[in-house]
This record gives structure tokens, sequence and C-alpha cells, in this order.
């Protein structure tokens, strides 16, 4: 997995971590039931949870949506680079990984700024023979640094599947959408844009709610509407894939989520919310569940 980013120090890593403040990309981490997160992150994941206490529903969904996606771009677009830009912490199946395992020698970038997602990166984004990973430290505000270091693993003359999963809610329109804009830009026909977004359309109450206790912990969190998240496929010129912009857990269903780690009662009765995440069923979703849309679409 070539690239600079990679070749920093655990030290250099370690002193751009700041245990002090949440950060999404940790926060996302806790709510997959990862490992890789600070106390700090477990807070602001718990005050989501007291509030939305299924809302752990929104975040393992719209992992699954990113498997169901990345699954049929590769099998039935023929798909072989994606640029993941956002990627957060490695906690459950990453795009190399599925992309891979049906087609060996693809090639993915993945994108993030956050030091632990680097330091972890070294270990766990490694490619198999065929195929190529790597990684570049950018901010999503910085789309043409991040194109101009993808097109030295990606073949911008192919097509590209650009994934923005669960990460332009931390964006405000003035920033998200010229962002968006130059990134499809770049894009060469046949790519597809893989989007997933929160919004207050579907249970406004629970979200809303949500959105309190992330925005009290410094975090820019912004609800768009259905129409608002399709505005960024239309107005690039992109069409949409069917189904369009649903809830994510009815984007093309599979019926293969994860089934849980199957633990002892008495031990699942000992933890906490937070610990109790990693061994929660996510098959028993409801409508009222969800309220994170996922939505793929194609560049002419």
């Amino acid at each position: 997995m070539p690239g600079d980013a990679l070749g920093q120090d655990r030290a250099e890593l370690g002193r751009r971590i700041d245990t002090t403040r949440a950060h999404p990309a940790r926060v996302y981490d806790v709510l997959l039931g990862g490992k890789d997160n600070y106390p700090v992150d477990r807070a602001a994941a718990a005050a989501a949870l007291a509030v939305n206490p299924r809302g752990y529903l929104d975040v393992r969904h719209n992992r699954d949506f990113l498997r169901r996606a990345i699954t049929t771009l590769t099998r039935e677009a023929g798909i072989r680079q994606f640029l993941d830009i956002g990627t957060g912490l490695p906690t459950q199946e990453n795009v190399h990984q599925i992309a891979q395992r049906i087609t060996p020698d693809s090639r993915v970038v993945y994108v993030d700024n956050d030091p632990v997602v680097l330091d972890h990166a070294r270990v766990l984004l490694a490619s198999g023979p065929e195929g190529r990973t790597d990684y570049i430290d950018a901010d999503l505000k910085q789309p043409a640094r991040i194109l101009e270091e993808a097109a030295k693993t990606l073949d911008f003359e192919q097509p590209i599947a650009l994934v923005l999963v669960a990460v332009l809610h931390f964006i405000e329109d003035e920033e998200a959408r010229p962002i968006v804009r130059e990134l499809v830009k770049a894009l060469p026909s046949g790519s597809r844009l893989v989007l997933s977004h929160l919004t207050e359309d579907l249970h406004a109450e629970s979200i809303r709610a949500v959105q309190r206790t992330f925005t009290e912990r410094g975090f820019t969190f912004v609800l768009r509407s259905r129409a608002e998240v399709e505005r960024f496929f239309t107005e690039n010129g992109l069409e949409l894939d069917e189904p369009g912009v649903v809830p994510a857990h009815r984007w093309r269903p599979d019926g293969a989520a994860p089934l849980p780690k199957q633990v002892d009662p008495a031990y699942l009765a000992t933890l906490d919310d937070i610990e109790k995440v990693r061994y929660l069923d996510i098959n028993d979703v409801t409508d009222a569940d969800i309220n994170v849309y996922g939505v793929t679409g194609v560049k002419p």
C-alpha cells in the first residue's frame, strides 16, 4: 500500500490524536461495535443512544448499504476502481475486501484525515496480490489534492466509483456542493457515485435529538431532505440507479446482513448499552428505526 501518508511514524500520528474531543470516525466505530475509540467518543455515542436507543441501526444499516452497493457495482456494473472518502475506522468489511473478493484486481483508494484511521490503515487495508489499495491522508474539503493523489493509483480514463458514505452530513451546503461538483467533474463516463446521508424526513424527533447531542460536542451535523440528497446527483448530471433515494435498509435488500456473534445471555446482561452494540442483531430493523438514505447514480 504505497503513499507518504503511511510512512508517518506512530509517534507523529500519536501527536495528532486529540483524545479530549469526540471525533465522528471514532463515534462511528463505537456504534459499529469497534474498539478503536476513546472515552470521549464512547460518551458521545452513549448520549446519542440515550435519546435514540435504536440509533445504532442507522449506523449498522448504513454500513450494510455500503456492502450491497459495492457488491452491486462490482458484479453488475463492472466497476473495478473505488475512491472512498471519509472511510472511517475499518471495524467491519471495507470496500477493498468486498470488491477484491469478487474481482481480485480491483483498485481502491481510501481518504481520511483522522490519525487513528491512518494508523490502523497500515495493517488492515492490505490488498491481495492482484489488486491495489492505497490511502490518502487528506480532508474531504481538499478535493483537488485528493484527485491529484488518487490519480497515482486510479486510472481516471476508466470508470470509478466515488464513495461518500455518511460523510456529507458533517459539511454545510456552501462547501459540500462545490466539493461534490469538483469530484464528480473529474470522473469519466460510466463512473458511479455511492452516497448515504442522514435525514429528518423519516423520524424527525429522534434524529433531531441525536443532532443536538453531536452539535453540543462541536460537530457540524446537517440533516438533508430526500430532495436535497437527490440534488447531489441531478445538479451534477448523474442519473439515479434504481430504486433511487430510499431509506438505507430499503436499497436492494439481499437478506445477507451479518448476524451477530452469539454470546451467553448472562454475560450480555453485565454489559452497558455501548458494549452491547456489537452483539445486537440488525435484522430486526423496521422502517421506524432508520433515518439515513442510501443512493447510487451513474455519470452518463
